[in-house]
């Protein structure tokens, strides 16, 4: 159904009707109501092309996330999905804008043919080229973690370097002396992912603070990588007792390469890190971990982009988030024989 059947059962003309939809010019209540009466028995719907050209709208945001690997993670997904949901609350849709490498060319799409009214970015690293660029070109946008200049953006982020560091902290009280922590792989690393950056700065940092060993290792995102990970940590110090780990896609490798090597959890080896909740309680024994918040993550992405599409002039807002370390099962007290 389009505008033209809606004129001719109004008896008024196309240019009527399109002035009622948009409210552009007035029109008298009487053929408003009979244009509206129209519209309300054919169950017409005006087309998002339609809506941006009458209001220069679409309300569309756009989600533009690089996989970090070869394949979207769990976590990764979550944050998907709780950003759908919540611009579905508030009456916008979300193109997903897959973008590989660098995401430059699906940002250069969005920004050129104004597909949607802002933007979400994820996948943050320390310097990235993607927010300089939103930024120089002036196209609203919000992150979902932060760069090196954070206070020029809005974003919201967990805090890796605190996060990290209450892990530790929970190991120590344990009496855990020799700690090693699991980072991301060594491509995302060195590509300056923010998370990977900040977690091993909370790790380092504790350690020093407290005094213990730390060693620290990358890890590729996958279960035998976690594998690998921890062949690695007992080869460089047979001592160790606990790790922190930041990356949840290689934890049933990390559970598995302890066990293959004789270790119980948490008798002989204590596990810690950040995880979705449903990673953290899908392992047995359940993880100790600050759990991400995805859900709330995504909705707080979606009302800062929302509050910057409405008041463009205001100076940006930060929302930085601290979850508790949910104590489970996958953490005790060090071995008698740690020393």
């Amino acid at each position: 159904m389009n505008i033209g059947e809606i004129a001719r059962r109004a008896g008024v003309s196309r240019s009527t009707v399109s002035y009622a939809l948009s409210g552009k010019r007035s029109i008298s209540p009487a053929t408003r109501a009979r244009i509206q009466a129209v519209i309300d028995e054919l169950g017409y719907q005006p087309s998002a092309t339609a809506r941006a050209l009458s209001s220069g709208e679409t309300r569309t945001l756009g989600l533009v996330f690089p996989p970090a690997g070869s394949h979207y993670t769990d976590m990764q997904l979550d944050f998907i999905g709780s950003l759908v949901e919540a611009a579905a609350g508030f009456g916008y849709d979300v193109l997903l804008a897959a973008a590989v490498g660098d995401g430059q060319q699906g940002l250069r799409r969005l920004v050129a043919e104004r597909r949607v009214d802002g933007a979400v970015l994820m996948e943050i690293r320390l310097d990235d080229a993607r927010v300089d660029y939103l930024a120089e070109a002036g196209f609203p946008f919000v992150t979902i973690g932060r760069t090196g200049e954070p206070e020029r953006t809005r974003w919201v982020d967990l805090d890796y370097t605190a996060l990290v560091r209450s892990c530790v902290t929970h190991l120590v009280q344990l009496g855990h002396r020799r700690i090693a922590f699991v980072n991301r792989s060594e491509r995302l690393f060195h590509a300056g992912y923010e998370s990977a950056h900040r977690s091993l700065t909370g790790f380092e940092r504790a350690c020093a603070e407290y005094g213990v060993v730390g060693t620290a290792h990358l890890c590729g995102d996958d279960p035998a990588s976690g594998e690998d990970a921890i062949g690695r940590i007992l080869a460089a110090d047979p001592g160790t007792t606990a790790l922190v780990t930041v990356n949840e896609a290689a934890l049933g490798g990390l559970y598995r390469g302890l066990a293959a090597r004789g270790r119980a959890i948490p008798g002989d080896f204590s596990v810690t890190g950040i995880a979705a909740g449903r990673w953290a309680t899908a392992v047995t024994p359940q993880l100790t971990a600050a759990d991400v918040p995805a859900i709330e993550m995504g909705r707080v992405a979606v009302e800062l982009l929302l509050e910057l599409l409405a008041t463009p002039d205001v100076p940006p807002r930060h929302v930085l988030l601290t979850p508790p370390v949910s104590l489970r099962a996958s953490a005790g007290p060090a071995p008698a024989s740690d020393d």
